[in-house]
């Protein structure tokens, strides 16, 4: 169900990496959440990195929602870079899986086949 590598890179250079083979594959990056500041921010003691991006191409969503409204729930795609024990990781939840677990609809299965490969694609380039 995940989609997770480990890269040599730092940190950072991930997620700019990332955010750089997100726009070059058509997506767009909606918000990013830093958990890992936001946590230290509230004072609770978090050592590890984690930015979770908020990815979309409107297209693929639209596609979807067409499908199944109560699907967005589960959108927009979200991609991670974090790190963990000392190693930087990108990953994702498939999201063939995901949606399939949330509509039997054959239709939107071939959707989330599509947006899965270039999501794929994103973590990969950005590795």
């Amino acid at each position: 169900m995940y989609y997770i590598v480990e890269t040599n890179k730092s940190f950072d250079q991930a997620s700019a990496d990332l955010e750089s083979a997100v726009k070059k594959h058509g997506f767009g990056v909606l918000y990013v959440h830093d958990l890992g500041s936001t946590l230290r921010s509230k004072g609770i003691a978090f050592d590890e990195q984690c930015k979770v991006f908020e990815v979309c191409n409107p297209g693929e969503a639209a596609k979807v929602l067409s499908i199944d409204m109560r699907l967005n729930m589960a959108l927009p795609c979200r991609i991670s870079v974090f790190t963990e024990k000392g190693k930087t990781k990108i990953g994702l939840i498939k999201p063939v899986q995901m949606l399939s677990s949330l509509s039997q609809d054959a239709a939107l299965v071939q959707v989330a086949k599509g947006v899965e490969e270039k999501t794929i694609q994103m973590v990969d380039e950005a590795k």
